[in-house]
C-alpha cells in the first residue's frame, strides 16, 4: 500500500494537484515571469504534493487542454509561464481605478474589492492595482446595502419572462443630517440603472406619481422585488433623452429653452446635451444659438450660471424671468 493511500489527507491533496498547479501558474507567473519545473515542484512539495517528471508534463498538457495559455521554453532550465489570462493587467488597473473612485463605497469596501481583483493577476502584478486615486467626500456610511440594492434592481430589470415591480423606502436628509423617509414606500417598475457623477440612479415608472422618475440608489433602502407585474415601458419613451435631461438635473417637466452661447462653450454644451444638439452659428462667428430641452429648476440654473456672460438665457420668457428672480434673490441676500 502506498504512503499516499495510508494518509487520507495526502491522498486528498494529490487529487487536487491540478488545481494547485493552476493556482501556482496564476499567482506566480505572467507573460514576463516564468518558473522552472524544479521551482514548481518545490512549491507543490511545500503543499505536500509529489510530482514526477512524466506526470508533470501530462499535467501541463491537461491544463493547456482546459484552456490555459501556458508557454514554455526548452533547455535544461526550461521555464513555464501563463502568457495570457481573462483580464489584461491594463484592464484590471482600469477596474481598480473605477472601484477606488466610487464615492458610494467606503474606503474599506473599496480595498476589499481591489483585493479580490488582485486575485485575477499574478502576485508580482497585484501591487500595481493599489492605485494612487484620491477621492474627496467619500461616504462614511456602509456601502453594502448599495451593492445589494443594485443587484436586486438588476435582477428585476433583466428577469426573463414575467418581470416584476420593486418596493423600497426612499429618504432625504434633514438639517440635522437625519434620514427623512418619503411616505408611502415607493413601488416602481425599474427600467435602467445610470452611473452619473459618481452616483447610481434608477430610472423607473413611479406608481405613486404615475410618471417616470429617477432615484439615487444610495438613498434607497429595503429594496425588494414584489409579486406585482411590471409596467411595460412606453414605446415612445426615449431613455437616453430622459437620462440626458433629468439625471443630475432633478426630475420634472421638460421645457425647451433658447440659449445664446460663446463659441468657447461648444464642448460644454455637447457634454451636457449630446452630440445631436443643433448649433445655429451667428454672423459674428463668435456665438451660436441652441434650443434644448431642460428641467427648468435650480440645477439647470446652476449649470448655466457657471459660464457667466458666456451663456445667455433668451427664452422661454417665463424661464428667463425665474432665472433673473433667483439671481436677484441671491444678490439681495449677499448685500444684507
Amino acid at each position: 500500500m502506498s504512503e499516499t493511500k495510508d494518509n487520507p489527507i495526502a491522498e486528498c491533496r494529490q487529487r487536487l494537484k491540478l488545481l494547485y498547479l493552476r493556482d501556482i501558474l496564476l499567482r506566480s507567473t505572467n507573460e514576463s515571469q516564468s518558473l522552472t519545473r524544479a521551482e514548481i515542484e518545490e512549491k507543490l512539495n511545500d503543499l505536500g504534493i509529489s510530482e514526477g517528471r512524466k506526470a508533470f508534463a501530462e499535467d501541463i498538457d491537461a491544463l493547456k487542454s482546459y484552456g490555459m495559455d501556458i508557454q514554455s521554453t526548452v533547455g535544461r532550465n526550461a521555464g513555464y509561464q501563463l502568457a495570457s489570462r481573462e483580464f489584461e493587467l491594463a484592464e484590471l488597473k482600469l477596474l481598480a481605478d473605477a472601484v477606488s473612485s466610487a464615492k458610494f463605497l467606503t474606503s474599506g469596501k473599496a480595498a476589499e474589492l481591489i483585493k479580490k481583483l488582485s486575485g485575477l493577476c499574478s502576485e508580482s502584478e497585484a501591487a500595481q492595482l493599489c492605485r494612487n486615486v484620491y477621492v474627496t467626500d467619500r461616504t462614511g456610511v456602509s456601502s453594502s446595502h448599495i451593492l445589494y440594492s443594485v443587484d436586486t434592481i438588476n435582477q428585476a430589470i433583466s428577469a426573463k419572462g414575467t418581470k416584476h415591480k420593486i418596493r423600497f423606502r426612499y429618504f432625504e436628509y434633514d438639517i440635522h443630517k437625519k434620514k427623512k423617509y418619503r411616505v408611502p414606500d415607493r413601488i416602481c417598475t425599474p427600467y435602467a440603472l445610470v452611473w452619473d457623477n459618481t452616483h447610481y440612479y434608477l430610472v423607473a415608472w413611479n406608481d405613486h406619481r404615475e410618471c417616470y422618475s429617477s432615484y439615487r440608489v444610495d438613498r434607497m433602502e429595503n429594496v425588494e422585488m414584489i409579486k406585482e407585474k411590471a409596467r411595460p415601458i412606453d414605446r415612445d419613451f426615449d431613455l437616453s433623452e430622459y437620462v440626458r435631461t433629468h439625471i443630475s438635473m432633478f426630475s420634472g417637466e421638460e421645457t425647451e429653452v433658447k440659449l445664446r452661447c460663446s463659441k468657447e462653450m461648444v464642448n460644454s454644451v455637447l457634454d451636457r446635451f449630446g452630440m445631436k444638439t443643433r448649433f445655429i452659428p451667428e454672423k459674428d462667428g463668435e456665438h451660436f444659438v441652441v434650443y434644448v430641452n431642460v428641467v427648468a429648476k435650480s440645477p439647470f440654473y446652476a449649470w448655466l450660471f457657471q459660464f457667466g456672460g458666456k451663456a445667455q438665457l433668451l427664452g422661454l420668457e417665463s424661464v428667463r424671468k425665474e432665472y433673473i428672480e433667483m439671481l436677484d434673490t441671491v444678490r439681495s441676500e449677499m448685500e444684507e
